[in-house]
């Protein structure tokens, strides 16, 4: 798998490059700014884009747009946005734009190596990724119908389910069988007035309703 990185921070971009390299990921380009991101990508077609949200000149959310317009030309590039703070507007932009294949990570989360790992392998393998933190913040600020239909277990499920946990990962984290998740699950699903008929989307669309509050 070939990836880019757009970081305008020298001493991240390198960190970036050797984390990568740890999990046998070769870093085709290395760049500062959403322009330079765009013509890299043009050239190289990387399977995966790691970008931070803001970049020069004005540093606001260039890095977020340049992926946007990536992801519109090219369908199957995956994308993993970095950002410092936790911001809900571009995490639920990206998420609710685009259901495959995308991940939202804060920055201080790369220095758990294994876990910003296991988060590029879950975008690369077409699932999304979404923060905890941002998960957190978002289930304090967006608790309208049908949302908090929820019971406390399934929206602690749901938010997981946000972050790119399968339901053995669910299951793990939660310290429960995958049987007990997988009937949250469903009954989410139920609750969030998600049809049968969409059952190969149904994950995606309950992430969806839960970062569009």
């Amino acid at each position: 798998m070939r990836v880019m990185i757009a970081e305008d921070s020298v001493l991240l971009r390198e960190g970036l490059i050797r984390l990568l390299a740890l999990a046998g990921l070769e870093t085709v380009a290395a760049v500062g700014d959403a322009e330079a991101l765009l013509k890299a990508v043009d050239a190289e077609r990387p399977d995966l884009v790691i970008t931070d949200v803001r970049m020069p000149p004005d540093f606001r959310d260039e890095g977020l747009r340049a992926a946007l317009v990536l992801r519109r030309s090219w369908p199957d590039l995956a994308l993993l946005v970095l950002s410092q703070y936790v911001e809900e507007r571009y995490a639920s932009e990206l998420l609710s734009t685009y259901s495959t294949g995308v991940g939202y990570l804060l920055k201080d989360r790369v220095a758990d190596v294994g876990e910003f790992l296991d988060a590029v392998r879950r975008v690369l393998d077409g699932g999304t990724v979404l923060d905890p933190d941002v998960v957190a913040q978002l289930l304090v600020k967006h608790r309208h119908q049908p949302l908090d239909r929820l019971t406390p277990r399934e929206s602690e499920v749901l938010s997981l389910m946000a972050a790119g946990r399968s339901n053995s990962g669910i299951a793990k984290a939660l310290s429960v069988s995958e049987s007990a998740v997988a009937k949250h699950v469903n009954s989410i699903f139920g609750k969030l007035d998600i049809p049968i008929k969409d059952s190969d989307h149904r994950r995606v669309i309950a992430v969806q309703r839960f970062l569009q509050g």
